[in-house]
């Protein structure tokens, strides 16, 4: 046998070829797995549609489409909201919809377990903002600001129940107001109410109240009958539920789950079951325990200016003191409000819709300081403009009405009665757009005229030009009235002149 390093060359390729080709069998599964393969990748590109999904078509728990209509109502809610803060002086802002977590966490007190966090992304916690006002004071204190008037219209998130009720959502809109700098007492405040007062006035919701009271009266009170101070937040929170549930089961919430005691819970119920005026205000300062407090006598101080304001506004019918409002969250530091619907302008014999506040704020004088590495202070006072909720009366009222919305603003619509005028079609929309018309045209180069009409009676578009044979032989265009059909003949140079005439006598 001759040695293996003696072999020929041609040996040595025939053996190496021999050792390394797979047996038959593994060639044949290697094809095999590449057709099959190659007939799943064939069959998903024939048959992409074929498969039922495994999914439900249906938008996130708690959030929703607005249709083109809805959007309608919505940006004429927003319009009279807008406006008035503007007519306030308010410049506006803009802040992320996320935040660092640390940011928000600490100042919502029990609402805290609301806030939508966020997936570690690149080594920063985030969670999505919870409201508008703890993100304009880290805006202040961030950018070293000491004074500010400013509006700010956003989505926020809350991870509440999803159950839809009268507009309460998990991803809802706020419009806020907020006067932040040193100020003397009371008159950016009185500002704030008289500006909640002048929205929902403008957008004719019907009869509101605005309840007012103070978180340092609040504080006195809970001192005064016995609260531990560890537990003003907690009780205040219950305090807050006030305008939901009655007094009976409000106390038996601070009793059996917050451990009051119920001789102090009792006390506290001789206070938060009252309101009034100004007249009650006076009453609290004779108070034997209360007036003893510091703290509450400064927040009947200032109710008491904040009335004398107020009623130089022309307001005070529209303000009750209310000792039941709480305004759970912790960052509010003295006068707080809300208003609230006394009924809707449905019919009268309609059930009146209970959809809670439309509007609240108050006064944080502390919170700029909490973002502030140096600790100094920015007083601030504002407002939220609950839109969900204004949006949903006023939707139920237009369709009680039966109300119809346009869904676009078109002013003119471009038609032709013959073909292969779309040329003459372009060069005449173009020249109402230049001129600042609202105006469309149909994207067909030979539509049919009577399906263009019933087009601009269904959009409710009120004027038609109408561009023919006949009138292009004339140098004139036909403008007809959607709603009274007539038709005039104009010429083509005086087309833009008479339409803007027409649309400013309409």
């Amino acid at each position: 046998m001759p040695q293996l390093g003696l072999l020929p060359k041609r040996a040595w390729a025939a053996l190496f070829s021999q050792l390394l080709r797979p047996p038959p069998s593994a060639c044949t599964q290697a094809v095999r797995g590449h057709s099959q393969v190659a007939e799943s990748v064939l069959t998903s590109q024939l048959k992409p549609h074929q498969e039922t999904p495994n999914f439900i078509i249906k938008t996130p728990k708690g959030t929703r489409d607005f249709s083109p209509q809805q959007m309608v109502v919505r940006e004429k809610i927003l319009d009279v909201v807008v406006s008035c803060f503007k007519r306030h002086g308010a410049q506006g802002l803009d802040t992320p919809a996320f935040e660092l977590k640390e940011m928000l966490t600490e100042n919502y007190g029990e609402n805290s377990g609301l806030i939508y966090d966020l997936k570690d992304q690149g080594g920063e916690l985030l969670s999505l903002r919870y409201d508008l006002t703890v993100p304009f004071a880290r805006y202040l204190a961030m950018n070293k600001l000491k004074k500010m008037k400013r509006y700010h219209v956003g989505k926020v998130w809350r991870r509440e129940s999803p159950a839809i009720v009268q507009g309460r959502y998990r991803e809802f809109c706020q419009c806020d107001f907020d006067i932040a700098g040193q100020f003397d007492p009371m008159i950016p405040d009185a500002e704030c109410l008289k500006i909640i007062c002048e929205i929902l006035s403008g957008l004719q919701l019907g009869n509101f109240l605005i309840k007012v009271n103070d978180r340092r009266i609040i504080d006195g009170v809970f001192a005064v009958c016995g609260v531990p101070e560890s537990k003003f937040r907690v009780i205040c929170s219950s305090i807050d539920k006030l305008d939901k549930m009655p007094w009976t089961d409000v106390r038996h919430e601070m009793v059996t789950k917050k451990g009051l005691a119920p001789e102090v819970a009792d006390r506290i119920g001789d206070y938060v079951q009252c309101h009034g005026g100004v007249s009650l205000v006076e009453q609290l300062f004779q108070d034997p325990r209360l007036s003893q407090n510091k703290q509450a006598l400064e927040g009947l101080r200032d109710l008491k200016l904040l009335f004398e304001y107020l009623t130089l506004f022309g307001i005070t019918d529209k303000i009750s003191f209310d000792l039941s409002l709480a305004r759970g969250l912790d960052y509010y530091t003295g006068v707080i409000y809300e208003a609230v619907l006394l009924q809707t302008p449905a019919q009268a014999e309609e059930e009146p819709l209970n959809v809670g506040s439309v509007a609240a704020g108050g006064r944080y004088d502390e919170l700029v300081a909490m973002f502030d590495p140096k600790g100094h202070k920015v007083p601030c006072v504002g407002l939220s403009i609950g839109v969900e909720r204004i949006f949903y009366i006023v939707e139920q009222r237009m369709k009680a009405l039966g109300e119809k919305i346009r869904a676009t603003e078109t002013q003119v619509f471009v038609a032709t009665p013959q073909k292969n005028f779309l040329q003459e079609r372009l060069k005449l929309i173009a020249e109402l757009w230049d001129a600042g018309i609202k105006a469309e045209m149909p994207y067909k180069n030979n539509p049919k005229l009577l399906s263009q009409l019933h087009y601009c009676e269904n959009t409710g578009i009120p004027l038609v030009v109408i561009i023919g044979e006949q009138e292009l032989k004339e140098g004139v265009v036909k403008i007809r009235s959607v709603a009274s059909r007539g038709e005039v003949a104009v010429k083509r140079e005086d087309l833009v002149t008479e339409i803007q005439k027409r649309l400013s006598e309409s």
